[in-house]
């Protein structure tokens, strides 16, 4: 249960375009007395991205104002993370290579503290310039941007702050699988076929992945769990191909591990009749 109230909803747009802040007049950059601590992205975890379906990966942070600024008025001040990689002022500067908070949300702890949560936002499309290449299936640095305004609404001033804090961008991939013959006698050679595939930023279409290490594993009918009877290496195409003896009624599948730039997979399972 969240304690605290409420006290503002931000949207951080696209890059840097966020508040229009690239087409305010150029604020003094001076310390904001701003400090945001406790960023956790994704849980931790890698964020895996495909071809077309935008990903939102969580965000929670802390907010901590200095003496002069108040939770109760949000709109004096705005602090949040964001990741890059390449150089932080082009990244800022032209949202290439730039991922930050979609919208998120501030509960008070008190006056000049709040906690933060709410939503990273990467689209593959090509025009979001945040996943149009393969190279950024990578380690990616976190910063933060504080920003003090006026009363009137312009810009005071602002100021980013990098963290040693990293994420990892992998390249979605995917698993088939086929089982032949389908019904089968004990002792017999079953062929169980597959393919690996693996997001491509650049073509937006997902492509074979060769020479990758893939697990066959098999649940007999009255099991509860699958293990792992073979291992594989994909051919050139990401094909897979072995041959396993029929023993009794049950699934197979493949799964892959993924590895630094890639994620799992896991495929359907297909179900071989022994008799």
């Amino acid at each position: 249960m969240k304690t605290g109230r409420r006290t503002v909803a931000v949207a951080a747009l696209v890059g840097a375009l966020g508040l229009s802040v690239l087409n305010a007049p150029t604020a003094q950059a001076a310390d904001t007395g701003i400090t945001v601590s406790d960023i956790v992205i994704n849980k931790g975890k890698p964020i895996v991205v495909g071809t077309t379906k935008e990903v939102r990966p969580s965000v929670t942070f802390n907010i901590a104002l200095p003496a002069g600024l108040s939770t109760a008025n949000p709109s004096g001040y705005t602090a949040h993370p964001f990741t890059y990689r390449g150089d932080l002022r082009k990244a800022v500067d032209t949202g290439a290579g730039y991922i930050g908070p979609g919208i998120y949300t501030c509960f008070e702890v008190d006056a000049r503290h709040a906690r933060c949560e709410g939503e990273f936002h990467i689209d593959p499309h090509w025009s979001r310039k945040q996943v149009d290449t393969n190279s950024a299936a990578t380690t990616w640095k976190t910063a933060v941007v504080m920003r003090l305004w006026k009363a009137s609404g312009g810009l005071k001033t602002e100021e980013y702050e990098t963290r040693s804090k990293t994420v990892q961008l992998k390249r979605a991939a995917k698993a088939t699988v086929g089982a032949t013959p389908e019904t089968v006698t004990k002792g017999k050679k079953i062929t169980v076929t597959g393919k690996l595939t693996r997001a491509n930023w650049s073509t937006k279409k997902y492509g074979g992945y060769s020479g990758r290490t893939v697990s066959l594993q098999y649940r007999a009918s009255d099991a509860t769990s699958f293990k792992t009877v073979k291992k594989v290496t994909t051919s050139s195409t990401g094909g897979l191909k072995t041959t396993v003896n029929a023993s009794a009624d049950g699934f197979y599948r493949w799964v892959y591990y993924g590895n630094t730039t890639t994620g799992t997979a896991t495929s359907p399972v297909a179900y071989v009749d022994v008799r």
